[in-house]
């Protein structure tokens, strides 16, 4: 009888065994995380490293880039430097007075259609030196204006033009200066105007003692003789003029102190 009830509690012992599922030891990690809970597969992405080409250093077109921006960089970090290099040195020197002045014109001027205070412009021909340094450079501008034109007049008067020059610039910077007057007249045509009396008085004589002998040769030479001056009455004499690139030569009047590069 034991025997038997040692047999039956031995088979209830085995069957609860076998109903039971393994323990925790042989639970996957898929089947221990909780229900909809993310799962993780495989290993994680390594981290990228960007390629630096051959030995790790840089392309030759990057260290040109980078060179470039350093240069750009610096240059905006310090214009006034920059600025200071590529402006001359200047030195305060002054012109005195009667200093001669060499100019081309490039404005032309004439007695016959300028008028007072008609602009001129042209510019300095040779340099301007002052104990041995170029004050006022060759080329500078200069302007100035007609101070005078009289047209030719008949009879008497000859025609004349006179200009002056008031203003040079020197490294973009304009100074007041004054200049000797620049006057030209034209050429005397008094014995043109002889010759054309003298034909006058000539012709009437003869035509006079071909008229009426020695008294109408007298006569036509008054009358010749004031034809002619009446010719000379009617014409005018010649005009003066300044072409533009004609040279003239005048002096500074008064000191003035410029600025000049060293």
């Amino acid at each position: 009888m034991r025997l038997r009830v040692f047999a039956l509690v031995a088979v209830l012992g085995v069957a609860v065994a076998c109903n039971q599922g393994p323990g925790p030891q042989g639970t996957s990690p898929e089947q221990a995380a909780p229900a909809g809970a993310p799962t993780t597969q495989g290993t994680a992405p390594a981290a990228t490293v960007p390629s630096t080409g051959s030995g790790g250093a840089p392309s030759g077109t990057s260290a040109r880039g980078a060179a470039s921006g350093a240069s750009a960089a610096a240059s905006a970090a310090n214009p006034v430097g920059d600025q200071a290099k590529s402006a001359p040195a200047m030195m305060e020197m002054e012109v005195p007075a009667g200093t001669p002045l060499e100019i081309v014109l490039e404005t032309p001027v004439s007695s016959a259609t300028s008028q007072v205070e008609d602009a001129v412009r042209g510019h300095v021909a040779k340099d301007v030196a002052v104990g041995g340094m170029t004050t006022i450079p060759s080329g500078s501008a200069v302007s100035g204006s007609v101070v005078e034109a009289n047209p030719s007049g008949r009879v008497k008067g000859r025609a004349s033009i006179a200009l002056r020059f008031n203003r040079v610039i020197v490294a973009n910077t304009p100074y007041t200066i004054r200049t000797a007057r620049i006057a030209r007249e034209a050429e005397a045509t008094k014995g043109e105007d002889a010759k054309k009396v003298g034909i006058g008085a000539g012709a009437g004589a003869l035509i006079g003692a071909i008229a009426g002998g020695k008294k109408g040769a007298a006569v036509g030479t008054a009358v010749g003789g004031g034809a002619g001056a009446g010719v000379v009455m009617a014409t005018k004499g010649n005009e003066v003029s300044l072409g533009a690139g004609a040279t003239v030569r005048t002096t500074i009047e008064d000191p003035v102190k410029i600025n000049a590069p060293m």
